[in-house]
């Protein structure tokens, strides 16, 4: 797998730094065409990449490195799985209560800044992380030394997700950038940046702790040092995308301007659909490394190159929503997208019931992986679509705030997401739950989403 990969990114790199500095095609109206952003859509490819990829790149160790100090303060297993829980929900939580506040102030403020102070806040988290994990390099752990570990762990968590609160506010530097008829080309570049992260923060975190000696501080350094070297890039290039003169909301944001967004006519129904849509793929998310697991028998090694395999599938069909962008209107897109992502759910589902009944077919991890592939692609084509169609049905003076309002409900659609799925997982022998439930759901979207598609 790995060949593809030293292909793949830079030719997306490649395009997205010439999109960047080629002049806006966007209408004077709209913004200065005299003053094309110069560096704009390659800092929010680096600002969503960097944040995927810290994320990808803690999420296989940080339980292992947990379980020292949890072990040093005597916690039995179930309460010790609470507050592992704890440190993976709260980055997501505080990515739904920040995202509309992040997005309002762009709205204010300018986005630059706001992206700036998210990448500045990568770097200081990331090494607050790797300060924590370092406590455990102790010969004793001391249930002082557990205690501070775990409270610095939970404040890099709080923060990191916090500083990743960016990603309405990158989707509103697209939506400055971009024509409406353009718009959902612009929005699969995020897409492409989570497949980016997602597939190399695992690969990093197998291989670059080689350069730190496997130190448990590794995977933090790592991150904070990547994030720093977004930052300098995102400072030297990046020029203000909102338009001068532009006038924001007077108002701060709060949960009667939040209720107003999802009044919105064209708007909430798609806020409703992205929240259903995370929701499933969440199930699917937290399941997978423990059904490879029991299904296939995979070691931690194998499960870093399935975490890599989804993230690269995430990068290419990012890629190849774009062209498809052209041809296609956004809500055919969401609708094929979301059939895709139930059937790829409904197989993988299937794959788990024929593994409970003990069928002898070899080629069930083959159809794993296909059945994987075609979930992956069909989330990679309901992710822009959603976020170009309520873009285009928003006004330009409150992009920042309406998406940022999607994004956090999409924060809350990975929080209770994993909840849900790693319940399901065990309520069942199977464990084909989650992923009935995940299928269940998307056919509600599936229902709901003609309607809102044509909704002007």
């Amino acid at each position: 797998m790995y060949h593809f990969l030293p292909r793949a990114v830079p030719r997306s790199l490649s395009i997205i730094m010439a999109a960047s500095t080629a002049p806006s095609s966007q209408p004077s109206g709209e913004r200065d065409a005299a003053a094309p952003p110069r560096g704009a859509l390659l800092v929010v490819f680096l600002t969503v990449f960097i944040d995927l990829l810290g994320f990808g790149i803690v999420l296989p160790v940080m339980p292992r490195q947990v379980q020292p100090f949890l072990d040093a303060l005597g916690v039995a297993p179930v309460p010790g799985g609470a507050v592992i829980g704890l440190l993976f929900s709260v980055f997501s939580l505080m990515q739904f209560l920040f995202s509309p506040l992040w997005g309002q102030i762009s709205d204010r403020v300018g986005r630059r800044p706001m992206l700036l102070l998210s990448l500045a806040g990568s770097v200081v988290f990331y090494a607050v992380y790797g300060y924590a994990a370092s406590f455990s390099t102790a010969d004793t752990i001391t249930p002082q030394a557990a205690r501070t570990a775990l409270a610095l762990m939970l404040l890099a968590r709080v923060g990191a997700g916090i500083a990743g609160a960016s990603v309405g506010t990158a989707a509103a530097v697209i939506a400055d950038c971009t024509t409406p008829e353009n718009r959902a080309r612009g929005m699969a570049l995020i897409g492409i940046a989570f497949g980016g992260g997602f597939t190399l923060g695992p690969l990093i975190a197998y291989f670059g702790l080689g350069l730190f000696g496997r130190q448990p501080w590794g995977v933090g350094a790592i991150a904070s040092l990547l994030s720093l070297i977004a930052l300098v890039i995102a400072a030297a290039v990046f020029r203000e995308t909102r338009r001068p003169g532009a006038q924001a909301a007077k108002e701060w944001p709060s949960l009667a301007r939040t209720a107003a967004v999802l009044r919105m006519p064209a708007v909430g129904g798609l806020v409703l659909v992205y929240f259903l849509a995370i929701f499933a793929f969440a199930n699917f998310e937290a399941t997978l490394a423990r059904l490879t697991k029991t299904a296939f028998g995979m070691d931690d090694d194998g499960n870093f190159l399935v975490f890599a395999f989804i993230g690269f599938m995430l990068l290419l069909a990012g890629g190849g929503y774009r062209p498809l962008a052209k041809r296609l209107s956004e809500g055919t897109l969401l609708a094929g997208g979301v059939a895709l992502m139930i059937l790829g759910l409904g197989l993988i589902g299937g794959v788990a019931w024929a593994v409970f009944r003990g069928t002898a077919w070899g080629g069930l991890e083959k159809l794993f992986f296909v059945a994987a592939a075609i979930a992956v692609a069909g989330f990679a084509a309901v992710n822009p679509s959603v976020s170009a169609l309520i873009s285009r049905r928003t006004d330009p003076e409150r992009q920042g705030e309406v998406l940022g309002v999607n994004q956090s409900f999409a924060s809350l659609g990975r929080i209770l997401g994993p909840l849900a799925g790693s319940i399901l997982f065990d309520a069942h022998a199977s464990h084909a739950l989650p992923f009935v439930v995940a299928v269940a759901t998307l056919g509600l979207v599936a229902a709901i989403v003609p309607r809102i598609a044509r909704r002007a």
